[in-house]
């Protein structure tokens, strides 16, 4: 038999869980990928950083990729499955701290609702795995309008 205060902790408990897994749960993971893993093969694949970031939906620190300072022609793709997502030609500067590039590569990525840390935002990920990628705002230049704002450690670059 539960006792009212064995029931209200075990409600806040839950509340609290609730409240931090948004940060840490995988948002865009509905649905099936065309490359699939278990737990264990995405955390040897990627590493501890990477499996946050990728696979929990975690974030970086703000200009701490080295790919914030990638000048040269390429491609930049999932560091999970090697799926082509942004072109060189669309990075730009946008002076927040990460990657950021206006438009997305035809049928690379996907979005999903995020309303975790009381924000409601548009949560980007890979097509084809499913990692979690970084966020999409509507404060980008011009043509689009858009800044895709990555995560340089969800990313690889490979030069043209």
């Amino acid at each position: 038999m539960l006792s009212r205060r064995t029931f209200a902790g075990s409600a806040i408990a839950a509340i609290a869980a609730g409240l931090a897994a948004p940060a840490f749960a995988n948002p865009h993971a509905k649905g099936s990928f065309r490359v699939t893993k278990s737990a264990t093969h995405w955390k040897r694949q990627l590493g501890p950083e990477r499996f946050r970031i990728l696979r929990k939906a975690g974030t970086e620190r703000p200009y701490s990729s080295p790919l914030n300072n990638e000048k040269r022609f390429g491609t930049y793709v999932c560091a999970g499955c090697e799926n082509p997502l942004f072109s060189s030609l669309t990075k730009y500067d946008s002076r927040t701290g990460w990657p950021s590039f206006y438009r997305e590569l035809a049928g690379a990525v996907g979005y999903a609702r995020d309303t975790s840390l009381f924000m409601v935002r548009t949560e980007e990920h890979c097509a084809r795995c499913g990692g979690h990628l970084g966020h999409v705002f509507d404060d980008g230049p011009q043509p689009t309008g858009k800044r895709h704002c990555i995560n340089g450690l969800s990313l690889a670059f490979k030069p043209a």
